[in-house]
């Protein structure tokens, strides 16, 4: 007999053939069997699926068990009831239980979403000023000074408003700078500005300086006259041969009969030329530029200002602005005094180096002996013939103004951070070279 059966059958209490049971034994009553009188399926309510048309599953050709010779006989003899199948009241009320049951399910993960995504609003609303971008109304107070930097983009220079408080956020000044077609012509340059402007205001200065017409060149200290008339050149859009022709004719300009060229008056900077201006006016803005920095500083005859600019020119190469009084004191005790330990000579590696038309802190013990060269200090005492460079005004204040020391060595030992040491005799230079010597084997290439 099946399993399915037997099951039923000792759930209804009753005893199978050959089945025995402890003495005694007597079947538990089971709450939903009620007992058989004959009449059971047509009384019971649940049980009267089998006058259902749906119910005539004796037919399908699955539910034909009772044709199996092992459950015939056995309900011939035994009429144990079999167990009945759902019926169709209990199969769509099982369907209407499942189908809440998603529904609660769908329900309670639909609501979990909303919340998340409440607080997830909440969270980032407050970075995002409740949707809305940060802007000053205007017009701002005080004056600050906007440094635009070569080859800047909206982004970088947005970034920097922010930080100095121009504007209220990156994103209005970059909507601001979008909405007037601006974002390509961002000029580089200084501009005085206010803080706490409104982003639009902003805009409009930084782009009424692109709309005039200029000829922009930035020119850097320590650039020897080749590359300052390259950069002339490229900014103007003027053949670079028009200038080099303009300086090499210095007295054109004003300059002391000793001048070779323009090399030192090209002040450095940065230039906006009028686009009207010719290589000439361009070179003579910048010659009258350096002219005033050493008439301010008190230097007013053309061959002390010439002095004073060859001075100011290698103190660019030779150290930097925390070292250019001290080295202008030193620089003077070594020309002024003939008998000390250099022999009245300057002996700087700056100016031979100039002289061989190359860059390099490694001067050779020939290239030193070669007085050929006009600059070198090493062969031929007091200063080099010329200026070697574009100095800046503090190295013009620091020539005219040289500190009063006992020094006439000095090295920098740290390339990096500019670190120099000074020295009244030669052992104790010999020794703060032995430093510089250390640190450029600790540093392969920097000393090259």
């Amino acid at each position: 007999m099946s399993d399915l059966y037997r099951g039923r059958a000792h759930a209804q209490g009753g005893q199978l053939p050959g089945e025995t049971h402890p003495e005694g034994w007597q079947p538990a009553a089971h709450p939903d069997d009620v007992p058989y009188d004959g009449a059971h399926y047509a009384a019971h309510p649940d049980d009267a699926h089998y006058a259902h048309p749906d119910d005539a599953h004796y037919a399908h050709p699955d539910e034909v068990h009772y044709a199996h010779p092992d459950d015939a006989h056995h309900y011939a003899e035994h009429e144990v009831e079999a167990a009945p199948l759902p019926s169709r009241r209990t199969s769509r009320v099982s369907k209407r239980v499942r189908k809440r049951r998603r529904s609660v399910v769908f329900f309670i993960v639909l609501v979990a979403f909303c919340a998340v995504v409440y607080f997830a609003v909440q969270t980032v609303r407050p970075m995002l000023g409740g949707f809305e971008v940060a802007d000053y109304p205007g017009p701002g107070t005080g004056t600050v000074a906007v440094e635009v930097g070569t080859g800047a983009t909206g982004r970088i220079v947005a970034t920097e408003l922010k930080s100095l408080d121009v504007v209220a956020s990156e994103q209005a000044f970059l909507d601001a700078l979008a909405a007037a077609n601006g974002t390509g012509s961002l000029q580089p340059g200084t501009f005085n500005m206010k803080k706490q402007m409104k982003a639009a205001d902003a805009v409009t200065i930084l782009l009424a300086a692109s709309d005039d017409k200029v000829h922009y060149a930035a020119v850097a200290q320590n650039l020897r006259i080749g590359e300052t008339l390259e950069v002339l050149a490229k900014g103007s859009g003027i053949p670079v041969a028009q200038f080099e022709a303009l300086s090499n004719d210095p007295a054109a300009f004003g300059l002391p009969a000793k001048a070779k060229n323009l090399e030192g008056y090209l002040a450095p900077g940065e230039y906006r030329f009028p686009i009207e201006l010719d290589a000439k006016g361009i070179l003579t803005q910048m010659v009258d530029a350096t002219k005033k920095s050493l008439t301010d500083t008190g230097i007013k005859d053309p061959a002390e200002q010439y002095r004073v600019l060859t001075i100011a020119s290698i103190i660019e190469f030779e150290g930097n602005v925390a070292n250019y009084a001290k080295i202008s004191g030193a620089i003077e005790n070594r020309i002024n005094n003939p008998n000390g330990e250099t022999g009245g000579r300057l002996e700087s590696d700056a100016t031979v180096a100039y002289g061989l038309g190359k860059k390099t802190y490694n001067i050779t013990a020939e290239e030193k002996a070669d007085k050929t060269n006009l600059y070198n200090t090493f062969a031929n005492p007091g200063l080099p013939v010329g200026p070697i460079g574009s100095p800046g005004i503090k190295a013009i204040e620091a020539a005219a103004h040289p500190e009063t020391n006992p020094y006439y060595f000095w090295v920098t030992i740290n390339l990096d951070t500019g670190e120099t040491l000074y020295a009244a005799t030669f052992a104790e230079h010999q020794a703060n070279v032995a430093k510089y010597v250390a640190w450029c084997n600790a540093n392969a290439g920097k000393c090259e």
